[in-house]
């Protein structure tokens, strides 16, 4: 991974290349102010489908990751997976 993030003005996304994925944040611009929009959910959909699988497997969970602690934070439903 490279830490270069470029700004595709054409698509309206700023790209991070990823081991050969692109990593994408979408925006609107207009009037000087930059709004970045949500995306197609997917980091929400793999979180939720991870966690699915770790109370399936009787694990917990310890969510260094501040996209995974946000998501928990989020849906309270998943808070007994985190360690105590």
């Amino acid at each position: 991974m490279t830490d270069v993030v470029s700004n595709n003005r054409a698509q309206h996304r700023y790209e991070l290349a990823v081991e050969g994925h692109v990593a994408m944040a979408h925006y609107e611009l207009a009037g000087g102010v930059i709004t970045f929009v949500g995306g197609k959910g997917i980091g929400s959909k793999l979180i939720q489908g991870a966690l699915d699988q770790v109370r399936a497997d009787g694990l917990k969970v310890i969510a260094q990751c501040p996209f995974v602690k946000g998501w928990i934070g989020k849906h309270p439903g998943y808070a007994d997976l985190l360690q105590a």
